[in-house]
């Protein structure tokens, strides 16, 4: 991953890679995991197997999100100077690569790409699901954005939980034929947990730099040991939280079966790596929610 040192002129990265790189790729499990798991709930004794075209719509709506979310955290970020000297992945606007009104851009058609799959969905399903996406783009934009970025009051957690948890599971499982049961808001808690966990991994690394910049992310708040307590704390409640999922389906306990992916990044964090020594904990943490969300959706499905 190219990455900025402070002071540096703008690294080598072709037109394409940039914004690539800049739409954040290893948090996009966060997107498709709860779309999956919960198309699969839906489709669960329903007449008529999967409606393929709503859970593709479902999958635009949340990747749409997610990705002009980390555009909009780019920018705001950005123009703020809360990115100048942090430790993580390339960020567009600070690094020189775009300018601020280009990432604002980014952001506003990525939303807008989400809202045209909403649309068809609210028009097949219901039209009050455009309340529920107008209040996606809402949070996505506010997350750093805005006089009272919330982000910055240590409320990121909670956005995410909800929103890539609750919101985009249930409401996954819902449009696929209008039903939403136990199971939809059980499977949303491991979904949601390890969402959070990938939030928390980026936060623990960029706790110094933040914390300067005066962003008072919930890590910043707790202080780097007792963040380090948050990420091994909600990996293991979201871990045991698949049991939710097996109490109302057994087979869904087969997720159980990603544990061992969590070892590494808990080892790391556990041992009290800083800044860039953590720049693996997000990639390790994507692959054990992505792990977690296939054998989730398989065993729902069997």
């Amino acid at each position: 991953m190219t990455e900025v040192s402070r002071g540096a002129g703008p690294p080598e990265v072709g037109p394409l890679r940039r914004w690539v790189l800049g739409a954040r790729p290893r948090t996009l499990a966060a997107a498709v995991v709860p779309v999956a798991v919960g198309t699969a709930v839906g489709r669960l004794g329903a007449p008529g197997g999967i409606v393929w075209w709503r859970a593709a719509c479902a999958a635009v709506v949340a990747l749409g999100v997610q990705v002009a979310t980390n555009y909009a955290n780019d920018y705001s970020d950005g123009v703020r100077g809360t990115d100048e000297g942090r430790v993580g992945p390339l960020r567009l606007t600070s690094s020189g690569l775009a300018r601020p009104s280009q990432v604002r851009m980014a952001a506003l058609i990525a939303f807008g790409v989400s809202g045209a799959a909403g649309l068809a969905l609210a028009a097949s399903v219901g039209w009050w699901l455009l309340a529920v996406g107008l209040a996606c783009f809402l949070a996505g934009w506010l997350y750093t954005g805005g006089p009272k970025p919330y982000g910055y009051l240590g409320l990121g957690e909670l956005f995410v939980l909800v929103f890539f948890g609750l919101v985009a599971t249930a409401g996954s499982a819902y449009v696929q034929h209008g039903r939403l049961g136990w199971l939809a808001l059980a499977a949303s808690v491991p979904v949601g947990l390890l969402a959070v966990a990938l939030l928390e991994a980026n936060n623990l690394r960029d706790v110094a730099g933040d914390a300067g910049a005066g962003k008072r992310t919930l890590a910043v708040r707790l202080g780097p040991a007792r963040a380090r307590w948050l990420y091994l704390g909600v990996v293991a409640v979201g871990l045991g939280s698949v049991g939710l999922a097996g109490w109302q389906h057994p087979p869904a306990l087969v997720a159980l079966a990603a544990v061992p992916l969590a070892w590494r990044p808990c080892r790391t964090v556990a041992s009290g790596a800083e800044g860039r020594a953590l720049l693996p904990v997000l990639a390790d943490t994507g692959r054990l929610q992505l792990a977690l969300g296939v054998l989730l959706m398989a065993g729902i499905l069997a």
